[in-house]
């Protein structure tokens, strides 16, 4: 049985985990061909699933409510196929105490509470503050590789959330801080977001009614 996607549910599953990407992002999320992926795109388009919005100079697509729901249904129907349902679900629950240590190492990196102000940012001149949201991340780092692999053992689209969450901590230790949570980097955080939003997409779940 094969555990590959089909191409046009790549990419508008890409459009999905992305939230709003222009057509070379697209094609590369999932190492697809640039003029292919703009040919599927368009056709989600002429279908009402994606739209395509430019506005200062940059431009990308992102789904209609129409597109998140086929994408939901053949996210389903894939899973389905594969009978990997229990497993995603298993690792979902896994994944849930992991994404509450992420979001809280993101909220240290970006604030450093002090005496007179709760909310106060992190300037980063605290080494050991930031030396230990670092080592917070390498555990999350190391638990994330037994989740990947399972899942990557179900479709193979799950595959390399791991080695880029690695690879985007790597270049945080090495002292280039943007890579634990700037969204215009391949970073921790955003690595994890797609992960996450992949799960509940792949699973038909809700975002905002997770516990």
């Amino acid at each position: 049985m094969t555990r590959d996607s089909a191409t046009d549910l790549l990419v508008l599953h890409a459009v999905r985990i992305s939230g709003f990407a222009d057509t070379p992002v697209i094609a590369h999320r999932y190492g697809l061909d640039a003029a292919e992926t703009k040919e599927l795109l368009l056709d989600a388009e002429a279908r009402g699933w994606v739209g395509h919005t430019a506005f200062a100079g940059t431009g990308g697509w992102s789904l209609t409510d129409a597109g998140r729901a086929e994408n939901e249904r053949r996210l389903a129907a894939e899973l389905a196929r594969v009978g990997g349902a229990d497993e995603v679900r298993d690792v979902y629950r896994e994944f849930l105490p992991l994404n509450a240590l992420l979001l809280q190492a993101c909220t240290d990196w970006q604030l450093r509470p002090n005496a007179g102000d709760r909310l106060a940012v992190n300037d980063h001149s605290d080494a050991a503050w930031d030396a230990r949201i670092l080592y917070d991340l390498g555990g999350i780092d190391r638990a994330l590789l037994p989740l990947a692999d399972r899942l990557g053992g179900v479709l193979t689209r799950f595959r390399g959330y791991d080695t880029r969450f690695a690879t985007a901590l790597a270049r945080a230790l090495a002292g280039e801080g943007a890579w634990v949570d700037r969204t215009d980097v391949d970073s921790c955080h955003r690595v994890w977001f797609e992960l996450h939003e992949d799960l509940i997409a792949t699973l038909g779940l809700d975002r905002h009614a997770e516990p």
